[in-house]
C-alpha cells in the first residue's frame, strides 16, 4: 500500500537531530530492597536521520532507555544529549509513539492529532500541518472520524502523525506495531519509511520483531544482560546492508536475522541427516 505525500509547504519539515548516550545506569527499588539495575553504562551514539532498533529480551530496559532519551526518565549516572545539549524533561525535541494508539476517544482523529502542534501553534499553521499529516498517513478522509470508528491500524497511523504534529527532531517508537496484525505490520512498517523519506527525522524503535527490526534500521543494536549479571548493555551493534526499502527476503538479511536471534539465545537449528 502506498500513501500520498502532502505538499512540504504544508509544515516545516523537521530538522534530524543526533543522540548522545555516555555511561548511562538506570537503577529502580527492589520489591524485596535495595535498587535492582536495569540499564549499566550504556554507550551508544546515533546520527541525525538514522533508523536505530533496539532489540534485547523483555526486561532488558529498552523501554526505560526510550524514556530517557525522550526525557520522560532520568538517568541515575551517565549523560543523555541531543544536538550536544542535555536532555530536558519531557524534551520537545522528541516525540514518542506507543504501542497502544492512546487517542482520546470523545475527539476526532484531526482533533486528536492537533493535540501535539507546539504550544502557540496559531489556528491557520495548525489547521495546514494537521491536514498535511492525515495525508502523509493516508488519513485525509478520515480526519472527522472518532476512534472508535477506525480501525487498529487507521488509529496507530493517527497516533504517528500526532508524534510527528510537533515536528521533532527525534522520533521515538516503544513497539509502535506490535498489537497489530500481520499483514498491518508490514503495511505499517512501509508507512514509516514513506513517512521518515517525507519527513526525515532520526528514529529509534524498540521491536521485538528481529525481521521488523532488519527491514527498518540503518543499525540493530541489541541489549542483553552484562557479564557480572548486572543490569543491561549494549552486545552487539549490527549495521545493516542495504537501502531502504530493502527485499524481505534478501538473503544476506536472513544471515542476519540468524545472528541476532542467536544473540537473544534462540539456538540455530541444524538439519538432521536423513536415516537411508
Amino acid at each position: 500500500m502506498t500513501y500520498a505525500s502532502a505538499p512540504a509547504t504544508a509544515g516545516a519539515p523537521p530538522r534530524a537531530l543526533p543522540v548522545r548516550l555516555t555511561g548511562v545506569t538506570r537503577s529502580f527499588p527492589a520489591p524485596s530492597g535495595g535498587r535492582r539495575t536495569v540499564l549499566d553504562g550504556i554507550d551508544l551514539e546515533v546520527g541525525a536521520g538514522e533508523i536505530v532498533a533496539l532489540l534485547g529480551p523483555s526486561g532488558c530496559g529498552k523501554s526505560t532507555l526510550l524514556r530517557l532519551i525522550s526525557g520522560l526518565d532520568a538517568p541515575d549516572a551517565g549523560s543523555v544529549t541531543i544536538d550536544s545539549a542535555p536532555v530536558q524533561p519531557v524534551d520537545q525535541r522528541c516525540a514518542v509513539a506507543f504501542q497502544e494508539p492512546r487517542l482520546l476517544p470523545w475527539r476526532t482523529i484531526a482533533h486528536n492529532v492537533q493535540l501535539g502542534l507546539p504550544r502557540g501553534t496559531d489556528r491557520a499553521t495548525g489547521s495546514a500541518r494537521v491536514a498535511h499529516l492525515l495525508e502523509l498517513v493516508g488519513l485525509g478522509e478520515s480526519g472527522g472520524l472518532r476512534p472508535r470508528q477506525v480501525s487498529g491500524g487507521m488509529a496507530q497511523r493517527a497516533s504517528l502523525a500526532r508524534a510527528l504534529s510537533r515536528t521533532p527532531g527525534v522520533l521515538v517508537l516503544d513497539e509502535p506495531f506490535g498489537a497489530l496484525d500481520a499483514l498491518t505490520r508490514l503495511r505499517m512498517q512501509d508507512l514509516l519509511l514513506d513517512v521518515h523519506s517525507a519527513e526525515p527525522t532520526t528514529v529509534i524503535l524498540v521491536t521485538h520483531d528481529v525481521d521488523e527490526a532488519l527491514y527498518l534500521a540503518d543499525r540493530v543494536v541489541l541489549l542483553g544482560t552484562n557479564p557480572n549479571g548486572d543490569g543491561a548493555g549494549v552486545h552487539r551493534i549490527v549495521s545493516v546492508p542495504g537501502h531502504r526499502p530493502r527485499d524481505r527476503a534478501h538473503p544476506r538479511l536472513a544471515e542476519l536475522r540468524v545472528d541476532l536471534l542467536e544473540g537473544l539465545g534462540v539456538p540455530r537449528h541444524h538439519e538432521t541427516p536423513t536415516a537411508r
